[in-house]
């Protein structure tokens, strides 16, 4: 069975953790022993968040003044490769010699007329008091909205139309390949019209739709997004919250989930469901095998069978 693993923030920084390499590469670990058993019986595909990580590397920028700070699609590209070559060799360290682990550097288009261009939405890079904010406002032409007591810079946060390194990916996961790819939501590009040469993008591509558009093109079975909850509940934090265990689409539909937090996921996971007929889950990294047996998480799936279902006993990709 393919298997796509969508990991979330909290697989590479846990809530107020400081962003350093020691910790990140020490969460990272914990996920590479989760999810190494998996390879044993399945093809596995891991993407990763990388929002701490862009962040982080906008605020060393703005520190240096000598020159502009980098675009949003040259971090994205400098995260990807961080990241993957931490998850890459923490993999490796727990995996067969034999088993190959490769991180691809992953683009991922959009249209250049989605309604998101018009209404930046994204919080993106540092804090900034009003004052400066109009400033580089003026100077720059970045649109900001208000974060808490300060201001911050907003990106769009178009839909991803199309993997550009797709036929590499499928063709690793072919040959017994552990894939690390798509990381961030991959590096937003565009071309301004057909057969015209693709340019980077000032934009943040949802990871969860990201991720979701890789495991529809690679025909994956299952399509895990790994978080720091056990699963999907109705009054999430409230004394009468209830947690979801097998739904169908139809039936998360008629739920409100929030925007910031579950709702992507939601989202991602019914439209998985709904294109492919095969399954996906979400819940936690530390059930995971659980949710590929189907015992685990918020299984999301338009039949019954489909949704009970365990993975079998013996895969392959």
């Amino acid at each position: 069975m393919r298997i796509v693993v969508a990991l979330g923030g909290n697989a590479l920084l846990q809530r107020s953790d400081p962003m350093t390499i020691a910790v990140q590469r020490r969460n990272v670990r914990i996920a590479a022993e989760a999810i190494a058993p998996l390879t044993a019986e399945h093809s596995v595909i891991v993407v990763h968040g990388n929002g701490p990580q862009v962040g982080l590397l906008a605020l060393q920028a703005d520190a240096y003044k000598g020159a502009e700070p980098y675009p949003l699609d040259v971090l994205d590209a400098g995260t990807q490769g961080m990241i993957g070559y931490l998850i890459q060799q923490e993999l490796r360290n727990v995996l067969p010699p034999e088993r190959p682990v490769v991180t691809v550097l992953t683009m991922i288009t959009v249209d250049q007329n989605d309604p998101a261009f018009a209404n930046p939405t994204k919080f993106v890079g540092p804090v900034y008091a009003k004052d400066a904010a109009d400033e580089l406002a003026t100077r720059k032409g970045w649109a900001f909205r208000q974060d808490g007591d300060s201001w911050r810079r907003v990106v769009p946060s178009p839909e991803p139309r199309q993997v550009v390194e797709i036929e590499p990916i499928r063709w690793l996961i072919d040959r017994g390949s552990v894939v690390v790819c798509a990381g961030g939501g991959g590096i937003p590009t565009m071309r301004s019209a057909e057969a015209t040469p693709l340019a980077g993008v000032e934009a943040v591509i949802d990871k969860d739709f990201a991720s979701e558009l890789l495991a529809e093109d690679i025909g994956a079975e299952l399509f895990i997004m790994a978080t720091d909850v056990d699963g999907v509940y109705l009054d999430f934090g409230a004394p009468h919250q209830r947690k979801l265990t097998d739904v169908t689409p139809d039936e998360l539909a008629g739920h409100a989930f929030p925007a910031g937090s579950m709702g992507p996921k939601v989202q991602a996971a019914t439209r998985f469901a709904n294109n492919t007929g095969g399954r996906a889950a979400i819940g936690s990294l530390a059930d995971i095998a659980g949710i590929v047996a189907g015992a685990a998480g918020t299984n999301i799936a338009t039949r019954t069978g489909s949704r009970m279902a365990a993975a079998p006993a013996m895969g392959g990709g």
